[in-house]
């Protein structure tokens, strides 16, 4: 993994947040930040206080002398769009 240097990390950063629905809330986290966390009863509410962790957090791991992960970005794929799957796969193992 590549770490940032404090220079880059002055520069605006962007990190994937994953964001899920449950039944009462939402809940934010940052695959490349891993422990932080948040939750909220919006999804709006959710990325601002995702917002915020993710500033916490990477101001912890100064103060811990830890190395910042470099921003990964993510894709969203169409499933829908997806070519079905064969039903019999064309490799056999013997």
């Amino acid at each position: 993994m590549t770490q940032a240097t404090s220079e880059e990390l002055q520069q605006p950063v962007e990190y994937t947040v994953a964001i899920e629905r449950s039944p009462r809330n939402y809940a934010a986290w940052v695959p490349d930040l891993p422990g932080c966390v948040a939750t909220a009863d919006s999804r709006e509410h959710v990325l601002e206080e995702i917002r915020e962790a993710i500033s916490f957090h990477i101001e912890s791991m100064r103060e811990h002398g830890e190395p910042i992960p470099e921003p990964r970005r993510a894709a969203v794929v169409d499933a829908a769009a997806a070519p079905a799957a064969p039903k019999e796969h064309p490799c056999r193992w013997s």
